[in-house]
């Protein structure tokens, strides 16, 4: 598993709890950490920018989803499923990462951590993203 899939995937695990404490995100950071044994210092850098990167876009992030989730509130998403598109869609509006890997990644963490049907929902949503973005953006999406 490279470092970048494994930051992605600490990611969303802090973002899920940060979603379900609803603490602030330095103490939910630091007591992440801490369940956890050693971290390479990479892949911890790289999760605490997604997760900090995600908590300084929220207002857009969640519009978005929102947006583009026909007869799906955020609220009543689960929250695995919730917290995924949260960061693949930082990932799409936010950086440089090909749209094509924000969405497989996204479509894996899904399915390793929600039901069996979270891979699915998660792609369909972020195909609806992805078909937002602007056309030198998009080149390379599914």
């Amino acid at each position: 598993m490279s470092r970048r899939t494994k930051a992605r995937e600490r990611a969303v695990q802090a973002l899920y709890q940060i979603d379900v404490a609803a603490e602030g995100i330095d103490d939910a950071l630091s007591r992440f950490w801490k369940s956890f044994e050693p971290v390479e210092r990479e892949v911890m850098d790289l999760a605490e920018a997604l997760v900090r990167g995600v908590a300084a876009h929220r207002r857009t992030i969640d519009a978005t989803i929102e947006q583009v989730s026909t007869n799906w509130r955020l609220d009543r998403m689960a929250k695995v499923d919730r917290n995924v598109l949260r960061l693949a869609v930082y990932e799409l509006l936010e950086t440089d990462v090909p749209v094509k890997v924000a969405i497989d990644e996204a479509i894996e963490l899904g399915k390793k951590y929600g039901s069996e049907s979270s891979g699915a929902f998660v792609n369909g949503v972020l195909d609806r993203v992805a078909a937002g973005l602007p056309p030198e953006r998009r080149r390379g999406a599914r």
